[in-house]
């Protein structure tokens, strides 16, 4: 039997003690949302540390859409706070997504496809409403979660699939931290919006195919995150090995 109460100790990483610098920084200089962080060059030698373990930091701020990195331009604040969750909860949630994203394609495909062939008028306008707060959200500057949400519901539903329906709810919470993880990437609200149309367009013509290609398409662009390509151990040279 294991104690987990006395599992070994982990060292935090060196860009975990940069990253509460850095939110200890915004709050001490009031930064928000537009505001620019000094650049990685100044942050190294101010801190005591490489740039590599900077770089690294902001790329945690980055995965959880904190921040946007401008190519040649330096690092904004995409809101007003730097509060990042800790790194062992994003390592976990690394770890789970891909098969959260292999079963949402797995099930929604499928589903797509029957709410084509399925679907009843009052089903359509429950996606249709739903796309219409989607876009009315992100026109004012958020990210559409809710409109997405119920979008994926409604054609659950559509598809009229008791079983299939009882699985999405079985992974629910898992799929809404896919949802989130991938509507904060940059300009992806708006190019969810427009395969969620695409699908929409499918179901409401009866295309079978076309609904469960455009679902398929769709899902594999939700799997294109960057917080599976990012490496949580990567080591700057001042890293001890």
């Amino acid at each position: 039997m294991t104690d987990d109460s006395l599992r070994p100790m982990t060292r935090p990483r060196l860009y975990e003690q940069v990253l509460e610098r850095l939110r200890a920084y915004a709050v001490e200089h009031e930064l928000s949302a537009g505001d620019r962080l000094p650049p990685e060059r100044e942050l190294a030698q101010r801190l005591g540390v490489s740039r590599a373990s900077v770089k690294q930091a902001v790329v945690v701020l980055e995965v959880q859409g904190l921040v946007e990195t401008r190519h040649g331009g330096g690092t904004y604040l995409v809101g007003d706070t730097l509060d990042a969750e800790p790194v062992e909860r994003l390592v976990e949630r690394q770890r789970r997504l891909p098969d959260v994203l292999e079963a949402r394609e797995a099930l929604e495909t499928k589903l797509a496809e029957l709410a084509a062939e399925r679907r009843t008028e009052e089903d359509l306008q429950a996606m249709r409403t739903a796309l219409a707060d989607m876009e009315s959200d992100i026109v004012t500057g958020g990210h559409g979660v809710e409109g997405d949400r119920r979008f994926h519901a409604a054609v659950t539903a559509a598809g009229h699939s008791t079983l299939l329906a009882e699985f999405m709810h079985s992974i629910s919470e898992a799929v809404a931290e896919s949802r989130n993880e991938s509507l904060r990437q940059p300009g992806r609200p708006t190019r969810s919006l427009d395969q969620h149309t695409r699908i929409l367009d499918a179901v409401q013509a009866g295309d079978p195919e076309a609904a469960a290609a455009a679902m398929r398409r769709h899902v594999r662009t939700v799997a294109k995150v960057r917080l599976l390509e990012w490496n949580p151990d990567e080591k700057g040279e001042d890293q001890p090995g």
